[in-house]
């Protein structure tokens, strides 16, 4: 059984992307995303580092950090599954832009 893909726009950091993804995960991307925009944000506005990738690897290590000790709000057991998951469209996004 496939499940149906449907896009997703999301704004990041100023910068729009459209995420294809099912329609039962649309809900937990949009707020994913919205944690990652709120992270990269505020180490933006401290002004101590530069460029867009800069502040996405930051962000993302802040993010993984919380959640390997914890401090995440998700519990899930798949949570490995997860992050390969979305790396692997964060991936298919930036070759395409």
């Amino acid at each position: 059984m496939s499940k149906t893909m449907q896009a997703v726009s999301l704004n990041i950091l100023g910068k729009e992307y459209k995420i294809a993804c099912a329609k039962e995960e649309q809900a937990g991307l949009i707020l994913t995303a919205q944690e990652l925009d709120r992270q990269m944000r505020k180490i933006r506005d401290t002004g101590k580092v530069a460029g867009a990738d800069r502040i996405a690897v930051l962000a993302a290590l802040n993010l993984a950090h919380d959640a390997v000790t914890g401090k995440s709000a998700s519990g899930d057991s798949d949570f490995c599954d997860r992050i390969i998951d979305l790396r692997q469209k964060i991936e298919k996004v930036l070759e395409n832009s």
